[in-house]
């Protein structure tokens, strides 16, 4: 079974109850609470979220900026409250950074579908993020790859594809990749 985190922004003891138990329900969303932007930066600074969910205003300010700063951060899916009558204004002006709205009053339902979109989005992301990390390190293969060959090149005299063939036949003969034999070379230099 999936198991997630979420941060819920929120200073309305209502919201809050209504919010705890919905999530206690589906027994997946492990819950911590926050009732100001402040508190929750130092929450967020320390630790990391599935979900981020902002009960709009807060004390402290509206909660826009929050959801913003963190929208892009890792695999974290953010979900902005927002009373009715700015829903459009504030929609406008986060929908470009992939922040759910809601506005408020919510129903129960709304909020479900809304805690649904919320799961689906953190798979998505998560799934973009392995996809971003695998490229990362084929790249850097390439990297380490490239300056042994042309290591072989400057010190033994062979040509680019006689030094990939090198690298390639070492790493086949010796079941190792040839990330593994090009640092092999590399070390020895």
């Amino acid at each position: 079974m999936r198991r997630y985190t979420a941060l819920v922004v929120s200073s309305q003891p209502r919201f809050n109850d209504d919010t705890a138990k919905l999530l206690s329900l589906r027994q997946r969303i492990d819950m911590e609470l926050e009732g100001s932007v402040s508190s929750a930066r130092r929450r967020l600074s320390d630790r990391n979220f599935d979900f981020l969910i902002i009960n709009s205003p807060l004390p402290d300010e509206n909660g826009i900026r929050l959801a913003i700063d963190h929208s892009g951060s890792g695999t974290m899916a953010v979900l902005l409250i927002i009373p009715e009558k700015y829903y459009g204004e504030i929609f406008d002006r986060v929908c470009q950074n992939g922040i759910f709205t809601l506005s408020k009053p919510l129903s129960r339902q709304s909020m479900e579908q809304a805690l649904d979109w919320l799961e689906s989005a953190n798979e998505r992301l998560k799934k973009a993020k392995k996809k971003t990390v695998s490229l990362e390190e084929k790249m850097q293969e390439i990297r380490i790859v490239n300056r042994a060959k042309w290591l072989l090149i400057s010190q033994q005299g062979m040509t680019e594809e006689q030094a990939h063939r090198l690298i390639e036949k070492t790493a086949m003969d010796r079941c190792m990749t040839k990330r593994a034999v090009a640092e092999e070379i590399l070390e020895k230099s």
